[in-house]
């Protein structure tokens, strides 16, 4: 059973977690569009500091693709999961794809192209494994933007319509968060320790299940989603992450 929390709770930080993260609305504040996001110089820091404590056992897991995520971070380079789990790069580098190709969503790219050119105020973000239709700025053509990318994915066998904050993403079905999370405890520095995910949408409702049935911990950002434990913002998010953080100075100072 999920915990009722405060808006700001977060269990004390341990060493033996696997720590995944969603980056947008978690890590970061949301912004109007995607490429409007910036990723400050200490948040870099922050999260270099609780990988080194947690022994390399961090991942970002993201809607965006592992490219954006790099460019994001830079030049710090992490273990990540991108497009709801469609790529994956290992902690050793290894990169795995799902296989859908760009091409598998060139019948609909088009349409939805013309959907967004046609009612101003929307965004077709193409990740080239998925379609991200955006709102933010238009929320008056919410339910046309959700018949418009209904109608796509039943042209498109195998995908589905991933619902965010103000988005609605066309991706293929079976593959989440949860198996991204899942792939990353099979492998080191991962395996053998208790998973802790945080995130803050519905696209991170898997990630955030996964973690409770394999015995760990579920952080919720705000509150669109339940978790065991509740952060009120990215910036709790982040003054929770120096606790994490703080871990190996207190390690450090004992030996």
């Amino acid at each position: 059973m999920r915990a009722t929390t405060s808006p700001s709770s977060a269990p004390a930080p341990s060493l033996a977690w696997s720590l995944f993260l969603d980056v947008d609305g978690t890590l970061l504040a949301l912004a109007d569009t995607p490429t409007a996001v910036m990723v400050d110089d200490a948040l870099k820091e922050l999260l270099a500091r609780v990988a080194r404590s947690l022994g390399g056992a961090l991942a970002l897991v993201s809607g965006r693709n592992i490219d954006a995520i790099d460019r994001l971070f830079a030049p710090l380079r992490l273990p990540v999961a991108g497009l709801h789990g469609l790529e994956r790069r290992t902690a050793s580098g290894t990169l795995h794809t799902a296989g859908e190709s760009r091409a598998r969503l060139d019948p609909v790219r088009a349409c939805l192209a013309a959907f967004v050119e046609a009612h101003p105020g929307t965004l077709l973000e193409d990740k080239g494994g998925t379609l991200a239709l955006h709102y933010r700025l238009a929320a008056h053509f919410a339910e046309t933007a959700r018949r418009v990318i209904d109608a796509a994915a039943q042209a498109l066998p195998g995908y589905h319509v991933q619902e965010g904050k103000m988005v609605l993403e066309l991706k293929p079905a079976g593959i989440t968060k949860a198996t991204a999370v899942q792939a990353f405890m099979q492998e080191p520095p991962f395996r053998g320790r208790t998973p802790v995910f945080v995130g803050d949408d519905i696209t991170d409702r898997d990630g955030l299940r996964f973690a409770e049935g394999a015995g760990g911990v579920s952080i919720a950002v705000g509150d669109r989603i339940e978790g065991q434990y509740r952060l009120a913002d990215p910036e709790q998010v982040r003054r929770w992450l120096a606790s994490v953080a703080a871990l190996d100075t207190a390690g450090q100072s004992r030996n």
